[in-house]
């Protein structure tokens, strides 16, 4: 009986209230249209790229099963040590680029944060730097790089700190602007001024934040640097293309296994970091 009760309030609560419970028909037609619009593009974007041409994927799963064919067995020919070299330098492209970029995001981080810089004007103009130097991919970087400093790693290490120091210091100053504000108000009331309170309130409460963000862009630019190498960037990339390009697949698949193990030798790295530093647990 009582639930017969509940049941029929709960109708007449709906029944007085129909702008609550149900969204009006121009909301509904509104919605319709952009899932509508959204199928169509999607259907378009299939079509128009092949996607349903089953004889051009048939070929091509064809013509895959030959080259994964003569990739097998991995083979170095007496090239191992360069492959190895070619690897390191990659990985030192990689740590630099990424330590670099981690130093420049940390303080752009706290001035772009709108809990440490109160003025709109300055924190709206440092945001569009961040959206300049993330909005341009590396490879870009690259390009420009080379033309300033010439061939070689050190333009891949240069290339690496513009494009990610945009994203890190965007991710810095979120971090930033949603830490606690109670430790802060302790810092202050006990007489410190703002380098003080960035320092003891602030950074410890992101450091975390900083660490686990580095050492995650720290793997992804050890992959982003072996694609720098293809413009004379360095990095094992120029090994990988020229294997390629005299159809060398052999070598290519051991320079590809030599930077999957090299990946995940890093993962496991910062797995180890993160839960030295901040305790994570560790993945298996």
């Amino acid at each position: 009986m009582s639930q017969q009760i509940a049941v029929n309030d709960i109708t007449e609560v709906c029944r007085q209230n129909p702008a609550v419970f149900e969204r009006p028909l121009k909301q509904r037609l509104v919605q319709w249209l952009i899932w509508a619009g959204f199928a169509a593009f999607t259907i378009y974007c299939l079509v128009q790229l092949g996607f349903f041409d089953f004889g051009m994927i048939k070929s091509g799963l064809g013509k895959l099963y030959g080259v994964v064919s003569f990739m097998l067995p991995p083979a170095a020919y007496g090239r191992f040590l360069a492959f190895l070299w070619a690897i390191l330098e990659t990985l030192g492209m990689a740590l630099l680029g990424t330590l670099l970029a981690a130093l420049l995001a940390v303080p752009m981080g706290f001035l772009g944060s709108k809990n440490v810089i109160g003025n709109p004007l300055f924190h709206f103009g440092l945001r569009r730097i961040f959206d300049f130097m993330r909005g341009i991919d590396a490879l870009i970087w690259a390009l420009v790089w080379i033309n300033v400093v010439g061939l070689g790693p050190f333009a891949g290490i240069l290339a690496i700190a513009c494009s990610v120091s945009g994203e890190l210091a965007k991710l810095f100053s979120e971090a930033i602007e949603n830490v606690d504000r109670k430790p802060i108000d302790g810092v202050r009331a006990s007489g410190a001024n703002t380098v003080q309170t960035m320092r003891y309130a602030i950074l410890p409460q992101v450091f975390p934040v900083i660490l686990s963000t580095s050492l995650y862009y720290f793997e992804s630019n050890t992959r982003s640097a072996t694609i720098l190498g293809i413009v004379g960037a360095g990095g094992i990339r120029l090994q990988l293309a020229d294997r390629i390009r005299v159809l060398a697949w052999d070598q290519a698949s051991l320079i590809i296994i030599m930077i999957l193990i090299t990946v995940y030798l890093i993962d496991n790295l910062s797995n180890k970091i993160r839960h030295h530093f901040i305790k994570a647990p560790e993945i298996q």
